[in-house]
């Protein structure tokens, strides 16, 4: 007799034939369709050993792909650390006692979380060309890391309001009680801890960014997907190409992972480290001797 899960009924023995017999038309049909991909890529030569050639020569690689994915990390990073310190403000601001900072914080997050990220480099780009604010070498650049600082940034208010909210209410009530005013709260006691919460968000914002600075090409910003459209057009190996471009994002993205999560890792062990030494440190105080039992 089938059991009953949490979530749904088991299925019986007529649903579990249904869905054997779902599943193998489902995978007939995955394998017609990329058998139909793989015969119209053949017939057009683009599955052959010499369009995987060009990669084995440097000059590919030095030509066009190094140069875009040096552009690319440099958008990332710069965009990400301005992104940071944009969200940071913003989610603090979105807290602030003041309604007028709580009110234009609050407008500034709304406005660029719904703007797409391609309209904001698209503007960003066209303000800078018209008054010249950039060089002409600099102008996509500097558009790209704009939208991608706003964008990201307002997103990473949300994260950092989010978080610091969710902590107890109490600890900031018997810090202020204490006398701390809140910019000592909030420095001292309440980001500290929202910090560690709110990694995973922002890690995966992190990715987001990097993924995004794609979108540069539009603009002619010179990185990895542009650079990988430049090789294919030159060598007309475009799926190639483009394999290899997707292998070197998701190469990119997955070193950027381990890196968030690494650093991570050590907040929380240091965040642990000091909870673990903080009986130590109170026996040392005068009047607060956790060993003595006399009364």
């Amino acid at each position: 007799m089938s059991q009953a899960t949490v979530l749904y009924d088991a299925p019986g023995p007529k649903a579990k034939t249904l869905y054997r017999g779902a599943s193998a038309i489902v995978a007939l049909l995955v394998v017609g369709v990329g058998y139909l991909v793989y015969a119209a890529l053949d017939d057009k030569g683009q599955l052959t050993s010499d369009k995987w050639k060009p990669f084995t020569d440097s000059t590919s690689w030095t030509t066009y792909l190094l140069p875009g994915i040096r552009g690319t990390l440099i958008a990332a990073a710069v965009s990400i650390v301005l992104a940071l310190i944009l969200g940071a403000v913003l989610g603090i601001a979105r807290l602030s006692d003041h309604r007028i900072i709580r009110t234009v914080a609050g407008f500034v997050v709304e406005l660029f979380r719904a703007i797409p990220v391609l309209i904001l480099m698209l503007f960003a780009y066209q303000v800078f060309a018209e008054y010249q604010v950039f060089k002409s070498k600099y102008l996509a650049l500097a558009a790209v890391i704009v939208g991608l600082t706003l964008y990201n940034g307002s997103v990473i208010a949300e994260i950092v309001r989010a978080g610091i909210k969710s902590l107890p209410k109490g600890q900031s009530e018997a810090a202020y009680a204490l006398g701390m005013r809140k910019s000592q709260v909030m420095a001292t006691i309440l980001l500290p801890q929202a910090v560690t919460a709110m990694l995973p968000a922002i890690i995966s914002q992190m990715v987001v960014a990097l993924k995004d600075s794609a979108l540069g090409y539009l603009i002619g910003y010179v990185e990895v997907v542009r650079s990988g459209q430049q090789l294919g057009a030159f060598y007309g190996n475009y799926l190639p190409s483009l394999v290899v471009v997707a292998v070197i994002m998701i190469a990119l993205n997955t070193a950027l992972t381990y890196l968030a999560t690494w650093v991570e890792k050590r907040l929380r062990a240091g965040k642990r480290g000091t909870q673990a030494v903080a009986p130590d440190a109170a026996a040392n105080v005068p009047g607060m001797d956790l060993t003595d039992t006399k009364r």
